[in-house]
């Protein structure tokens, strides 16, 4: 009989600091306590399906995986992400061997022992519950997904399916690219309805100017400011996190504008299961 596999904590994964209740696990990743090697050292946990160049070992993602799920007490269900602002509900279906990974930004769900997971490497990660535990969700929010609506989609899935308001919902943001490192050009700041040539005093917050060297104009936009805009015009009160730089802190986060070729971390919420 083979041996069971060896249990791993993470201790440096980041645990959410909000009044979430008993019944919700959550977990944020950091790219410390995995087994993969350089560039992608060492918790790296980007499915190997998604293929690409220089993708990581299979096996060493796997194990990865492994020790993620074990660390939260439940089962991730890995997204085939598009920057798009695409909602999945997740079941028990998705957790069936080879089951495909969808194309989606964003998910929800209401069952114990599923976890709603999204991966990152710069893009903000909001997770949710419901004030009652009976409901969870993960959204992937880089600029073009909270642009197009991303947490919109997800707030309203959510709420349809808890039976409650924006207001009973709880928000947390994890570690993303931050305000000092995100530079932008003008398109950014038009694609969140704000004029770069006349910004008004609640865009000038969000986007400060930073002109280069060269002449050229661009701004450092603050993307968890941004979502923290958003999911308050639609009506969350409780929205906690929010104070990670995935750039400036090279040995604790992956970050795709440091280094391209990278690994990736994962932020997963669930219902506890009855086990």
């Amino acid at each position: 009989m083979p041996a069971e596999p060896e249990a791993v904590l993470l201790p440096d994964a980041i645990r959410p600091g909000w009044p979430a209740p008993p019944a919700i696990t959550a977990l944020m990743s950091t790219r410390v306590g995995g087994v993969s090697v350089s560039p992608f050292d060492s918790l790296n946990l980007r499915p190997p399906a998604l293929g690409g160049e220089g993708v990581d070992a299979a096996d060493a993602v796997l194990e990865n995986q492994r020790r993620f799920a074990q660390a939260l007490g439940a089962q991730p269900v890995w997204l085939n992400q598009v920057h798009g602002a695409d909602v999945l509900r997740l079941t028990p279906d998705h957790l069936a061997p080879g089951a495909p990974l969808l194309r989606a930004d964003a998910s929800i769900c209401t069952t114990p022992g599923i976890a709603c997971t999204v991966l990152v490497a710069d893009c903000l990660p909001v997770l949710f519950c419901s004030a009652d535990g009976r409901a969870v969700g993960a959204a992937h929010a880089g600029w073009r997904g909270l642009a197009g609506g991303v947490l919109d989609h997800t707030v309203a899935a959510l709420c349809a399916a808890a039976g409650c308001a924006p207001d009973k919902l709880l928000a947390w943001l994890g570690p993303c690219i931050g305000p000092d490192a995100f530079e932008v050009g003008a398109d950014v700041l038009q694609a969140f309805g704000a004029d770069p040539q006349t910004l008004a005093p609640a865009d000038a917050a969000l986007f400060r100017f930073s002109p280069r060297p060269d002449g050229s104009t661009r701004w450092r936009a603050d993307l968890p400011g941004l979502a923290r805009r958003r999911l308050a015009a639609l009506g969350l009160t409780q929205v906690h996190g929010g104070h990670w730089c995935t750039v400036a802190h090279g040995s604790r986060f992956f970050s795709f504008r440091r280094q391209p070729r990278t690994g990736r971390l994962a932020a997963a919420i669930a219902i506890r299961g009855a086990g």
